[in-house]
Parts: C-alpha cells; structure tokens; sequence
C-alpha cells in the first residue's frame, strides 16, 4: 500500500512543516490584533490592487475556487478521481489534509484577531490561500507516491505544486483586496505545516493497525 507521505521525502518536508509552522507564529505574533497592513504589504497590495478589469474577473473566478461551492466542486472531483482509481487511502489524505489546514486557518483567525476592512473581517491567515495550497500538496503527494518519485524529483513536484497553487489563491486574494500579503503567506504555510502532519499521522495510524 502506497504511503500517504512517500518515504523519500519524509525528512525534507517534516522540515518543511517546522520551517512553514515557524513563520506562521511568527506573523500571528506580529500582527495580532493588527487592523492595518505591515510595512511589507502596502506596496504589494497597491500594485496589485491597480490590476484592470481583466484581471479582476480572473482573481474572482479563482476566488470561487475557495468559496463553499466552488471548493467542493473541486474537492469532489479530486474524491472522484481517487475513488474510480480505487485509491481509497489517497481519498482520505485530500479529505483529511483540506479539512485540517481549513479548521486551523478558521481557528488561527480567531485566536490572532486580525481584521481588514473593519473589525468583523478576520484575515489571518487566509482561508482561501491554505485551502488551494493543501490540496495541491495532497494531490501532488499521492502523484509523488504512486510514481515512485525519488527525493529531488518528488520535492520539486510537491513543493511546486504547492507554492504555485499559493501564489495563484494569493494572487487574487491580494488583487481582490480580501486580505493583506503576509495573510496569504500565512495561508500557505499553513497549510505546508497541515498537510505533511496529517499525512504522517494517517502513515502511523495505518502501521499501528498491524
């Protein structure tokens, strides 16, 4: 049976995953209770703000990616997928590694209190960026395992597929104006602490079983 962590890449993304966790503390303690952007989100989310109408209407439809339907669309489809390959574990990983990255971004946003636009928008970390990031981290794991991917090559997938999916949710986040930059990196940390977390537990979990 097909690890959900794949043995070649255990050591590198668990430091990863310490790496990622460290940043997350680290913003949340320096922008708790914070309603204002930092020093490094101004600039950014100006220019990113003056994108044209074009572009909005790209940042949108990405942005429905992370909304309620349009995450379960996508997540149902991934499920599907797995499920017609008869990867049943594979299903459980992507269900797993959404759901605990989501729960912990929706818990961190209430533990920092950090607002934008107004005291009832929590935005840190953001939820949209952790939700894309941990599902291509999940997909691209279960990619990485079933074609027997060594180290170099497997990181470069999973990692890539992660950070892309990151900068794309935090793209349109940052264009939209729902949150600042140092939300989305958050996001995406979030979920690269997540997600190799539930993937380990799911491995020890599987051989406690034996």
């Amino acid at each position: 049976m097909t690890p959900a962590l794949p043995p070649p890449l255990r050591r590198w993304l668990g430091l990863t995953a310490l790496l990622a966790a460290l940043v997350v503390a680290a913003l949340a303690i320096l922008y708790a209770g914070d309603g204002e952007p930092g020093g490094v989100d101004a600039p950014i989310s100006t220019a990113l703000e003056k994108a044209g109408p074009g572009w909005h209407d790209v940042a949108l439809t990405v942005d429905f990616l992370g909304e309620p339907l349009g995450s379960a669309l996508l997540v149902g489809a991934v499920l599907t997928g797995c499920l017609l390959l008869r990867w049943p574990r594979a299903a459980l990983l992507v269900l797993a590694s959404v759901g605990v990255s989501v729960v912990t971004a929706t818990l961190l946003k209430h533990v920092v209190g950090r607002t934008i636009h107004g005291p009832d928008n929590l935005s840190y970390p953001s939820g949209h960026t952790a939700f894309l990031t941990a599902l291509a981290l999940s997909v691209a794991l279960i990619a990485a395992g079933r074609l027997g991917l060594g180290r170099t090559a497997g990181l470069a997938l999973v990692l890539g597929a992660a950070l892309a999916a990151g900068a794309t949710m935090g793209w349109a986040q940052i264009t939209l104006g729902a949150h600042y930059p140092t939300d989305v990196l958050g996001g995406c940390c979030t979920a690269l602490t997540a997600t190799p977390a539930t993937a380990w537990t799911l491995d020890a979990t599987r051989h406690g079983r034996r």
